[in-house]
């Protein structure tokens, strides 16, 4: 039986890395291993040149490629989730749908969302062809976070690296068929993970460009993204656990039915808190962010893809996505391998 699923993923990087001997070399503080320990990551790609268009526009033609059974004419949607837009307006997902050369009869919309975009996104991509609205949807998550960060924040830059993630959704009878979803949302924490100026809330002006260095060392102005680190620990601690559960319920299924849990990237840290405190064993706990680091909405796909590649995920498995993280936001669900 033909049902909705994951049909294909495809992911693009940028050139330039920046690995942990160059942060050590310029902050002079921790060593490498310090920095691996504390966020799971050796080293991370940087867009230098690179726009979101550009590394879309990449994954989508990758994953063209890599189902070449497939033809671009039968995408009826191209869905973009992404904090750093090429512009204001046009949407991102316009300028990409013309350098994909899609039908003109596609739609193309942006959507901003950060770690839990992908679920979302999903969600999004299940309820248009769900409703016939689309039979194809082309969904692409990522961002060139990169660009946000100061150079100077240590506690952003040794964790956020850049990328994007493109994910084929539609009917059929193989890949990972999507389950229901959870997902939620607490407003009160915008401001704890958040670039201030840009915006019309807070223009940049030359007042908002001017750099502070907080006890820690760490520089940034409100150009830049801002961080609060242990209110976000504490927010994924209270609400990870809980999203998990209700998302079993609503599959009727218990943690032992999971195959496979494949969590948000955030670091290391946060990751292994989690599981530990679920209690899930670690040949049933992917992460995957050594060499790519925390790609924002781009790290589940980009997980699940290398979790498909080495064989973690087989037919008959069971796989839960859980994305948490800006906004607060959070969602999750599961899927069902053929």
């Amino acid at each position: 039986m033909e049902t909705i699923r994951v049909k294909g993923i495809a992911v693009e990087l940028p050139t330039a890395r920046v690995d942990n001997s160059e942060l050590v070399r310029q902050f002079g503080t921790w060593t490498e291993e310090k920095i691996y320990q504390k966020t799971g990551i050796r080293e991370r790609r940087v867009a230098t040149t690179e726009l979101v268009s550009d590394l879309a526009t990449g994954a989508c033609e990758r994953l063209f490629a890599d189902n070449p059974a497939f033809s671009r004419d039968e995408v009826d949607m191209l869905l973009l989730c992404t904090e750093t837009p090429d512009y204001y307006m046009p949407a991102t997902a316009c300028v990409v749908h013309r350098r994909l050369g899609l039908r003109s009869d596609a739609g193309a919309l942006d959507f901003n969302l950060g770690c839990s975009g992908f679920i979302y996104g999903l969600a999004l991509a299940k309820s248009l062809v769900a409703s016939g609205a689309a039979r194809t949807v082309l969904l692409a998550t990522g961002d060139t976070l990169s660009k946000t960060v100061h150079p100077m924040d240590k506690s952003t830059r040794t964790i956020f690296g850049d990328g994007v993630a493109a994910t084929l959704v539609g009917r059929g009878d193989s890949g990972g068929e999507i389950g229901e979803f959870l997902l939620g949302t607490d407003g009160s924490g915008a401001e704890k993970l958040i670039v201030p100026a840009g915006g019309f809330a807070m223009p940049r002006t030359p007042e908002t460009a001017e750099e502070r260095t907080n006890m820690w060392g760490n520089t940034r102005s409100h150009d830049n993204l801002y961080m609060n680190g242990p209110e976000v620990l504490e927010f994924t601690v209270r609400t990870v656990p809980g999203c998990v559960a209700a998302t079993l319920g609503k599959h009727g299924m218990t943690m032992d039915d999971v195959d496979l849990f494949v969590f948000h990237q955030a670091t290391r840290l946060i990751l292994e808190h989690l599981r530990k405190e679920m209690r899930i064993p670690e040949d049933r706990f992917m992460v995957h962010m050594e060499t790519t680091g925390n790609t924002v909405s781009a790290t589940i796909p980009i997980a699940l893809a290398e979790a498909l590649r080495v064989g973690r995920v087989r037919s008959g498995m069971r796989v839960m996505l859980v994305g948490f993280g800006v906004g607060f936001s959070w969602g999750a669900t599961v899927l069902r391998w053929n």
